[in-house]
């Protein structure tokens, strides 16, 4: 076991001396590059060979620094800005929850838990959902630490440890919570959920919205599913798990490095993210990129990764994916089998992308036939014609089509006073079915559960 901890350091010191060395060649390329004396020769070279280099100093730099939120002012009824601060709720070794408050306004009757995943990716991610939401609801968000940060004294953290903390996030908040759980942590909110039905019915979410989440990965073949049914455990735990280097403070700790997941995210779709920054660097040498272009915003949080600990991902890829635990509602937590039949009172919707290519429709859907507790008429489903996976939480099909079905299934289950609810929009491009009753944007007799 020595030996393999030494190899594993070696081997996640090795990719932060590439990264660090790529970031260091950019910005040598950029400073020779724009040194004054090459003025004289205004040779095109030198202008591309500047723009290489900001750009890859950029990109590499990005990798190891954890984005901010940079919420912008929600403006108020009056027409004043009010500042939005990120205060710790409750802080945990692995993650916390925060609020988003906002300065000098009442408190919102909605009351949003945003479960953010932990994929590689920092809860940053989710920061358009976020400046969505607050000007209608009071937004909570689970905020994971980078592994590679926590110290080994810590201890464990797999999806069990997820599910407690998930538990204990909800039932600090309170029985009027609206859970919304994006990717990922989809299954493990249904099984927090059952928990809660099970140990503390008082502390159970009014409704609970799952989007675009592996409930059953066997319901729908991706990429992501194949990898994970060619791979044995052990072969994965060879290939992609390394000790923490001695940078930094998890050092010896067992993770899925972030550069490791970066590597696949882009290999599933290289040819567009090399065309991206190919015209990137034409568009710096050419004097017309900016640094608030879209390029720069994207990749700014895209390339920002984290480790997950090893532990987490393991149990992800053999419980979730490869058992189907959760799918078999044969989930088990500290030895104590979860029951989703359990859950009676939480209003459950599913959100589904037709173009989603991680968590392809059908995965997700499934969580409401396992609530076989939940009536019918408190069970919704939306699948989003046309949308990505990204977008039908963050991108345009969120913010036009989703978001208002949302707002309004919250509403719905929460019997908010009319003055508190926005006003009805239309969905367009979706597909919507209420599992039961006649939905008022479409005909759900179309859609089968």
């Amino acid at each position: 076991m020595a030996l393999k901890g030494i190899k594993g350091i070696v081997s996640y010191d090795a990719m932060e001396t590439i990264r660090n060395t790529n970031e260091w060649m950019g910005a040598s390329a950029r400073a020779i590059a724009s040194y004054p004396v090459f003025a004289l020769n205004p040779h095109p070279i030198f202008k591309l060979m500047s723009a290489w280099g900001r750009v890859t100093e950029r990109s590499y730099a990005r990798m190891v620094i954890k984005p901010d939120w940079e919420i912008p002012p929600i403006a108020g009824e009056q027409g004043q800005d009010h500042i939005v601060y990120v205060e710790p709720v409750m802080k945990r070794p692995f993650g916390d929850l925060i609020h988003f408050r906002v300065a000098r306004r009442e408190v919102q009757p909605r009351k949003v838990l945003l479960i953010a995943p932990m994929s590689g990716h920092y809860a940053t991610l989710m920061r358009s959902t976020v400046t969505s939401l607050l000007p209608d609801c009071e937004v909570y968000v689970t905020d994971w630490h980078n592994a590679r940060d926590i110290p080994v004294s810590e201890g464990k953290f797999d999806i069990e440890d997820y599910t407690q903390y998930l538990v204990d996030f909800i039932r600090h908040l309170g029985p009027d919570t609206n859970v919304i759980a994006v990717c990922q942590p989809a299954p493990l909110a249904l099984a927090a959920t059952a928990i809660l039905a099970e140990d503390d019915p008082a502390s159970q979410p009014r409704t609970l919205i799952l989007i675009g989440g592996p409930v059953d990965p066997d319901a729908a073949a991706t990429e992501v599913t194949d990898f994970g049914n060619r791979m044995t455990m052990g072969e994965l735990e060879h290939t992609v798990i390394q000790s923490v280097g001695f940078k930094y403070r998890g050092a010896g700790r067992m993770v899925y490095p972030g550069l490791a997941q970066l590597s696949s995210f882009i290999a599933m779709n290289a040819e567009t993210h090399a065309k991206a920054f190919i015209d990137k660097i034409w568009s710096e040498a050419r004097g017309t990129a900016s640094e608030g272009d879209k390029h720069n915003k994207f990749y700014d949080e895209y390339l920002a990764v984290m480790d997950m600990t090893a532990e987490f991902y393991l149990s992800t890829v053999e419980r979730i994916f490869k058992n189907g635990e959760i799918a078999r509602n044969a989930f088990m937590v500290n030895d104590r089998p979860v029951d989703i039949g359990r859950i009676t009172d939480v209003a459950v919707m599913t959100v589904e992308g037709s173009n989603d290519d991680i968590s392809a429709p059908g995965q997700c859907v499934a969580a409401l036939a396992l609530c076989t507790g939940v009536p019918q008429d408190r069970k919704r489903q939306h699948l989003e014609q046309g949308a990505g996976h990204y977008g039908i939480f963050a991108g345009k099909s969120w913010r036009l089509n989703i978001r208002p079905l949302v707002l309004d299934f919250i509403d719905e289950h929460m019997s908010l006073p009319d003055t508190a609810k926005p006003r009805k929009q239309r969905v367009r491009g979706g597909i919507a079915a209420d599992c039961g009753a006649t939905d008022p944007f479409t005909d759900s007799s179309k859609i089968a559960v």
